[in-house]
């Protein structure tokens, strides 16, 4: 693993330096490439969502990268910034790492999910952007990967994690539709697998069905599994070998994407 330093100087409050861990595979079998961001509420990062997936990823044959990007106590839009940044950096750096600018996924778990499809649909600039030639790229990716994500915003369907939003936000302000990534898709949106546990008890599993939606009004393929148990939290899921299927199921949709071969 190598650690990449995304800018020269990190823009906005910097209480921890952002990252990008390089994870290559050792039996490279395609130029397609995931960004992964770890869940944990806008609050920390858990590893066995970043490094635990990185590894899976080379185990098929695929370069990751894990974003470090900051939480809690930084607000957004530094989380997003950051997220945007890794899309970028990796398309700009396409070439050196072998890998194809134009299959850049990405990748995360409940507050990881939510900012994987926040970057995969917010569209408005932020604070903090075209500071150089990397940030004129585009920071959408070409496919969203999300599992038990946090999606949709705190509202009297009492779905969401608002821990998360929180964290995120400093509170739930009165635009916070603006931040509920199921409410931002348009028909430009990436495709996306999905999946999630039916009895979640962290994160309620109609947060990915609200998402799926949202994909399937616009006509934007997915695939969403649902499973009818399991804690959240589950990453791999080694010890869950029917909800453990997850990680097959995503290798065989990229390879009906094209991304991988069988």
């Amino acid at each position: 693993m190598t650690i990449i330093q995304m800018w020269d100087k990190v823009p906005g409050m910097c209480e921890e330096v952002p990252v990008l861990e390089y994870y290559p595979a050792e039996n490279k079998k395609t130029d397609a490439t995931c960004v992964i961001f770890p869940g944990g509420g806008y609050g920390a990062r858990a590893p066995h969502e970043g490094k635990g997936y990185a590894e899976y990823f080379n185990s098929i044959g695929m370069d990751a990268f894990v974003c470090e990007y900051r939480v809690s106590p930084h607000r957004f839009p530094l989380p997003l910034l950051d997220a945007r940044r890794a899309v970028r950096y990796v398309r700009a750096h396409a070439a050196e790492y072998g890998v194809n600018p134009d299959k850049v996924a990405v990748m995360g778990s409940s507050a990881g999910g939510h900012l994987s499809a926040l970057v995969s649909t917010y569209r408005d600039p932020i604070d903090f952007e075209d500071i150089d030639e990397i940030d004129k790229l585009c920071p959408i990716p070409n496919a969203t990967i999300l599992c038990y994500p946090v999606v949709h915003k705190p509202d009297e369907m009492n779905v969401t994690h608002v821990g998360s939003y929180k964290n995120l936000l400093g509170g739930v302000p009165e635009d916070v539709e603006k931040y509920s990534p199921d409410l931002l898709v348009v028909d430009e949106t990436p495709p996306a697998f999905i999946w999630h546990t039916s009895d979640d008890g962290g994160v309620d599993v109609r947060n990915s069905y609200l998402y799926a939606s949202a994909l399937r009004a616009h006509r934007i393929p997915h695939e969403m599994h649902v499973f009818p148990n399991g804690p959240h939290g589950l990453g791999l899921a080694p010890n869950h070998p029917h909800v453990a299927q997850w990680a097959g199921l995503m290798k065989n949709w990229l390879i009906f994407m094209g991304w991988l071969s069988e």
